[in-house]
């Protein structure tokens, strides 16, 4: 095959004609030299760091990650199951437990609840207020007020949750199961259940309230 000069012309695989080195050269400096208005680039897009500087309101900490399985019809369909608790390192802390399809997905979903249920704890001296015995289910966690500088003297879980607090000094030791959530529901309630020492009423003001 010849064009009108009898030069042939190159065909590709495609069956479009191949583009002389010469009419590339001209189309791109025909481009370059037009006017046309640049498009401008966003004032923000995915990826940038614009709010990687921004604190967070809230910490965030996954304690577990187990594997669960449910028995359906042909088989066994897996799901993951995530433990999270979070807290602002001060007075407020929540913990929620979620399933999901993948890790990430019931990350996602555990931190969203754990952040609906976020409780406030009276701090006191940088440790909890009085002893307090908590049971959920088969755990039983002991948790007592430490002097400053005794530090945090807790197993895992205790110590996550707690680490999420202003908490600096306590006392705890888990008596009972070894499951994780229900140890981490149970840490949650006996933080609930601590009364400011400013609210502490004597034995003689309880009598004087039963009389009246």
């Amino acid at each position: 095959m010849a064009n009108e000069n009898n030069q042939p012309v190159v065909i590709n695989k495609s069956g479009t004609t191949q583009m002389k080195d010469s009419i590339a050269q001209r189309n791109n400096e025909s481009n370059n030299n037009s006017e046309a208005p640049r498009r401008r680039r966003p004032a923000f897009r995915r990826g940038d760091n614009e709010y990687a500087n921004v604190p967070k309101e809230y910490e965030e900490i996954t304690i577990s990650i187990d594997r669960v399985a449910r028995v359906v019809k042909g088989g066994r369909r897996f799901r993951f199951k995530a433990l999270v608790a979070v807290g602002n390192g001060k007075n407020k802390v929540g913990i929620g437990v979620a399933k999901g399809a993948d890790v990430t997905a019931a990350v996602t979903k555990a931190t969203t609840r754990a952040k609906k249920a976020i409780i406030e704890i009276p701090v006191e001296n940088e440790t909890i207020s009085h002893e307090v015995e908590v049971k959920i289910s088969g755990a039983r966690v002991l948790m007592k007020p430490a002097a400053p500088g005794t530090g945090i003297i807790a197993g895992g879980v205790v110590r996550s949750i707690i680490g999420l607090t202003g908490i600096k000094n306590l006392i705890s030791k888990s008596l009972g199961s070894t499951n994780k959530v229900n140890i981490a529901y149970a840490v949650l309630e006996g933080l609930q259940q601590q009364v400011p020492r400013s609210e502490w009423k004597t034995a003689k003001a309880k009598k004087e309230e039963e009389k009246q």
